[in-house]
This record gives C-alpha cells, sequence and structure tokens, in this order.
C-alpha cells in the first residue's frame, strides 16, 4: 500500500508566487484535471474512500484513497484510460473487493495548475504543491488556491515543522477539507 502524508494550506495568488520564488528545490509544472467519482447514494465518501481519475499533463492517473491509522491515508495508483477499468485494478491493489462492479458517477473536480517544487528539509524529502485553478461540482464553481507539502521520504515530524514555518512565516491557514471534499460540497449545495 502506498501512504500518502501530507498537509494543506489555504493560500492567495500572491502567496503562491512568492512561494515560487523563495522556495529552493527542483521544479515541475502539471496541469491538473481531476473527476472525483460516488456511488449513486454516497457510499464511497461515506467511508473517507476517495476515488478519483487526474489527468496529469497527458497521463490518466486513476487513484482510491482510504482511510489509514495516524493522520495519513493509503493511497492506490494506476496508470488507466478510464476510471471503469481502472477499478478492479484498484481493487487488487487495495484489497477492497467491495469496489468491484459498483455503480460510480461523477461528482464534481478540479481543473488547476501546480507547481511542485521537491527538496529536502531536516533530512526529508518534501514536495511544496502550488495550485492555483478552481473546484467544480454541482454546477457551480469556486476558485483553488492552495499550498500543499507532502512527505516523500523521512519523517512526518519534519514536515509539521516545515508546515509550522510555512504558517508563521507567510501567514497560512490549515486547510481542514480536501479538494474532493469542498467539491463535494459543491455538489450537494452545501
Amino acid at each position: 500500500m502506498g501512504y500518502e502524508f501530507e498537509l494543506k494550506f489555504r493560500a492567495d495568488e500572491n502567496t503562491l508566487a512568492l512561494l515560487r520564488r523563495e522556495v529552493v528545490g527542483e521544479e515541475k509544472t502539471y496541469h491538473m484535471h481531476t473527476t472525483y467519482y460516488d456511488t449513486p447514494d454516497g457510499s464511497l465518501s461515506a467511508k473517507r474512500y476517495t476515488l478519483r481519475r487526474r489527468m496529469e499533463n497527458d497521463v490518466s492517473v486513476c487513484t482510491l484513497k482510504v482511510p489509514a491509522k495516524g493522520d495519513g491515508r493509503g493511497e492506490f495508483e494506476t496508470v488507466c484510460d478510464t476510471i471503469e477499468a481502472a477499478v478492479p485494478e484498484l481493487c487488487k491493489l487495495s484489497g477492497l473487493a467491495e469496489l468491484e462492479g459498483i455503480a460510480i458517477q461523477e461528482v464534481c473536480g478540479a481543473r488547476f495548475t501546480r507547481i511542485a517544487k521537491t527538496f529536502v528539509w531536516q533530512g526529508t524529502t518534501m514536495e511544496l504543491a502550488l495550485d492555483k485553478g478552481e473546484l467544480f461540482g454541482g454546477g457551480r464553481t469556486i476558485p483553488l488556491f492552495e499550498v500543499e507539502v507532502e512527505l516523500k521520504e523521512g519523517s512526518e515530524a519534519a514536515v509539521r515543522a516545515f508546515g509550522a514555518f510555512l504558517s508563521a512565516a507567510y501567514g497560512l491557514q490549515p486547510e481542514k477539507a480536501s479538494k474532493f471534499r469542498r467539491g463535494l460540497a459543491l455538489y450537494r449545495g452545501e
């Protein structure tokens, strides 16, 4: 199982530009179009599962995220052209046979550009993701300006310390809701 640990922060366009200039690291740009799926009765989101297909530049990556111990998430990914074709493979990877053959539908999504910077801080490799775009669901859209700090290799404590540094130095506020949860709220009209 893949394991994901990340911290998210609300930002604005100026802060994204400032962090891009000031954080030193290998930089890559991704154009993302993410579609999130759920069952018609919302059973996946009720279990805190996230099922998505994301176009990362020209590559279609399908992902299943599930709750894990601690503050991280279990994450399973496969490169596949459609979510329907990916679900059987995600079932194998995750061991969640309950997903096999379920009816799913598109519920929300996100379109954004990610500037990703990989760097080492306190002996830990992290990725700083600077996301700018929009979330959509239920015929509504809202702007997306977000900073993510993701653990790539090393210690969760170092990621937390770097997150505390970002909060103090740049006035960033934690974002508790994932892109999926915010898009789902749009879809539901909340």
